[in-house]
Order: structure tokens, then C-alpha cells, then sequence
């Protein structure tokens, strides 16, 4: 400001001198930020720079069409392993390309990098927080040990051929210190682990038919694939994604509106949220993804999120209460599906200690984490800024401890309660006709208890 640095700013006061053979020329006046760091991309990869790993390219484990007669009547004289829910839902994960570049359930090598690194090696570093590894039984590593194939059989039908499989033990009180941080057994998910067979076994993956629960929500079931499709057809120039497992309330819509906004200041000028909802296995006191549905789409049709430019999808994996690492997973699987920038909210993955009550992982730590995580290349963090409701504004509103008095924070406990009692919450605090689809929801618990 006192200028008394001379010629050190090029352009201002040192003379801008035109590269003679430029590498890479960014014409930003007829092509999208988008366009523009695709090219940068590119280039970065060709000169070795950046892997070719990391643009996540969308691997799907299905079958090819032409194949898949060929491929069931294969399946068909198999020997099977039976999978449950929980292995279904990763199943269909590793299908649709949201574990991209995995070519099936991990193989030791894979897990072992995975558990102590947050992350594949091979190949550049790649972000994969979270195990996604198939438990079997001891009965059933020694009956399938040294097979070269084996069909994976869920609910009497076979849908996937597992080939080439490598067992290995399944250390779970180890697997569960390093995913969890904690093996406390009443944990929901970690009872799951320790409940599950001895054994992993990995392999390479072919899934026979696209998955489908047939639940009247399969029509949300966008694959990574679709969900791209999806935004180049809206013209999107930005996509922010916001992973929620709960109801979405009014402070959750300012966030994003927010960052609509900032992004449209930014110089982007078609910004899609992805609202993407966990789809997979729940603990058994979260809103089941049914009512969850029902409530944002109240949001949508009051008008409180843009219908026109929000895609509302489902994410199929499983909740693990992971805390921080498992917020990478969700951060990165959407990644994948497109997602240039990520809202990280309080608590991501987060639930209290089952034995003290107390937070399990420290609330900011989530978000913390995220803009540290290593491989996350092409995504940008956006911190989840405190909301509760303004008394004064009637409204939900950002948290300013200067005016600590006028704030009001609704816990989840609260809102619960009240909605169970059929008590309308503040004026401004959710949208009504979504409100109403939670009041049915709790007093539907009632009646059947």
C-alpha cells in the first residue's frame, strides 16, 4: 500500500510478458470453471503430475448386457455364499461405481491400506476411509477356500459372482479401534462387526441386475453415472452436495441457500444442490428413509429449496457412526457422482457414546478433518456455519454470540418430543407441510407401541 515494492506485481506495476509457448491456454470467456479445470486436469495428468486415478472416473461392476445370459447361467452352477441387508446395500455400492476404483470387496492389501492409511495407495493416493469388505463365516471359508468363483446369494436369488476370492482373518476388535476410535459393543454398527463372520474375502465383483428394493423409492436411486448425466442436463457449472441421515429443518436450508449464494457471487452462474440422503442401514431410532423422503419433499414443495435446481437422490451405503473418517467416505463418494463442493455440517457421522451419552467424536473434528483428508483433489470443503433460531427474526438464522439472548437452540431431543406430542415448533423453524409429515411419523410410533 505504500508502494515500496517495485515491479513485483505482474500486470500493476511489472509489464505482463506473454509466454512464447504456453502449455495450456484457459479461454475463461467461452468456457465454464468447470471447462476449465477439466483442461487443467488433463494436462496435469498427462505430465505425470496429478494420477489418473484421481479424476474418478465412475467404475460400475455390472455386467455388460451383451454378457449377462451368459454370466447368470454361470452363477447358476456356483458354489453360494449367503449375504444379508447390510451386504446387499455394499454390494449395490461397489456396483454403481460409489467405491470407484475398486473392482470388488476389498483384498487384504486393500483393507490393510484402507484401515491404517484412510486411503488406496496403488495408483496415486485415493481417499477410501471406510472398509468395504465382506464377512463370512468359518463354516463357509472352509468350504469355498481354493474355489475360483463363488455366486453371492441375497434373499434366495443370486446376484453378484464373486471371483478369484482371497480370505483373510477378520480382526474386528483391531478393525473397530481404527474405524471407530472405540470397541464398545453397544455401538450399532460395531455390534454388527462383532456379530459377523471370522473371516473377509475380497475378490472381483459382477453384479447380474441392477439392484432395486421396490419400496416406491427406487426412481431416487441415481448412480454416480446418472447423477452426471443429470447435471449436465441442467447445465450445472457447480454442484454442492449435503449429506444429511436426518429431517431437514430450516437451519439445514439457510446452509445451503447460503451457499448457493455464495457460489452465484463467485462468478458461477447454475449451482445444483445435490440433497442426498443416506439410503442405507440405520440405527433403529433414526427416521427411517421412507418418512425422511416424504418430509424433504414438504421442503421442496413449500418452496423453502428451488425445486428447479435441486436434484434430491438417494446415497445407498450404510450409516456407520464413524464420525470423522467415515465423513470422508461420504464426502468423497459424492466426489464421484460430480460434486465439486461438499457442506460439512456439526457432528458429520456422529452419535452419542452408547455408554456415557456424551459425544462419541468432538463435533468440529468432522469438518476439521475434511479439509485436511488427502486425495479429496477436486473437491472443495464448505464449513458448516452454527444455525439455531432467532427469536427476535422469528427465524432460523447464523449464531452471533453477541446477541447470544435472542438465539434458541432446538435440539433434536426437543424436536422430537414435540413432535410427538403434536406440538408445532417456532414459527420459521421448519417448513409446516414438512413438519406435519414428522408429527405422523412420531404419533405413528405411538400407535404401534
Amino acid at each position: 500500500r505504500l508502494f515500496k515494492l517495485r515491479n513485483c506485481f505482474t500486470g500493476i506495476d511489472s509489464e505482463y510478458e506473454k509466454p512464447e509457448a504456453p502449455e495450456l491456454v484457459l479461454k475463461t470467456d467461452s468456457c465454464s470453471v468447470n471447462e476449465s479445470i477439466q483442461q487443467l486436469i488433463d494436462l496435469l495428468q498427462e505430465k505425470d503430475i496429478v494420477p489418473v486415478d484421481a479424476s474418478y472416473d465412475v467404475k460400475e461392476l455390472y455386467v455388460q448386457e451383451n454378457k449377462l445370459d451368459l454370466a447368470k447361467a454361470d452363477a447358476e452352477t456356483l458354489p453360494a455364499v449367503q449375504i444379508g441387508k447390510v451386504d446387499m446395500q455394499w454390494v449395490q455400492v461397489l456396483a454403481e461405481g460409489w467405491a470407484t476404483p475398486l473392482n470388488g470387496f476389498m483384498r487384504e492389501r486393500e483393507f490393510l491400506q484402507c484401515l491404517h492409511f484412510d486411503c488406496l495407495l496403488d495408483g496415486g493416493v485415493i481417499n477410501l476411509s471406510v472398509p468395504v469388505v465382506l464377512p463370512v463365516s468359518g463354516a463357509d471359508k472352509e468350504r469355498l477356500d481354493g474355489v475360483t468363483a463363488m455366486a453371492l446369494v441375497y434373499e434366495g436369488r443370486r446376484v453378484a459372482i464373486l471371483r478369484n476370492p482371497e480370505f483373510y482373518e477378520h480382526r474386528k476388535e483391531e478393525r473397530c479401534a481404527r474405524q471407530w476410535g472405540t470397541t464398545c459393543k453397544d455401538h450399532p454398527y460395531i455390534k454388527m462387526v462383532m456379530e459377523s463372520g471370522d473371516w473377509l474375502v475380497g475378490g472381483d465383483l459382477q453384479v447380474l441386475d441392477k439392484i432395486s428394493w421396490n419400496d416406491g423409492l427406487d426412481q431416487y436411486r441415481l448412480t454416480p453415472t446418472e447423477l452426471k448425466q443429470k447435471f449436465k442436463e441442467m447445465n450445472a457449472d457447480a454442484v454442492f452436495a449435503f449429506q444429511l441421515r436426518n429431517p431437514v429443518h430450516n437451519g439445514h436450508a439457510l446452509l445451503m441457500q447460503d451457499t448457493h449464494k455464495r457460489l452465484i457471487e463467485r462468478g458461477y452462474r447454475r449451482p445444483v444442490l445435490l440433497l442426498h440422503p443416506l439410503g442405507g442401514w440405520t440405527k433403529d431410532d433414526d427416521v427411517p428413509l421412507e418418512w425422511r423422503m416424504r418430509q424433504h419433499a414438504a421442503v421442496l414443495d413449500e418452496g423453502v429449496l428451488k425445486p428447479d435446481s435441486t436434484v434430491v437422490a438417494i446415497f445407498p451405503s450404510p450409516m456407520m457412526y464413524a464420525g470423522p473418517t467415515e465423513v470422508q467416505w461420504h464426502c468423497r463418494a459424492r466426489m464421484v457422482a460430480g460434486a465439486n463442493f461438499y457442506i460439512v455440517g456439526r457432528d458429520p457421522a456422529g452419535m452419542p457414546h452408547p455408554a456415557t451419552g456424551k459425544d462419541l467424536y468432538e463435533p468440529s473434528h468432522g469438518a476439521k478433518v475434511l479439509t485436511m483428508a488427502p486425495g479429496l483433489i477436486s473437491l472443495e470443503i464448505v464449513p458448516f456455519k452454527v444455525a439455531a433460531y432467532n427469536k427476535v427474526k422469528r427465524a432460523m438464522d447464523f449464531y452471533d454470540p453477541k446477541n447470544h439472548q435472542d438465539f434458541d437452540f432446538i435440539s433434536g431431543t426437543r424436536m422430537r418430543n414435540m413432535a410427538r406430542d403434536g406440538q408445532n415448533p417456532p414459527e420459521g423453524f421448519m417448513a409446516p407441510k414438512a413438519w406435519k409429515v414428522l408429527v405422523e411419523y412420531y404419533q405413528s410410533l405411538e400407535k404401534v407401541s
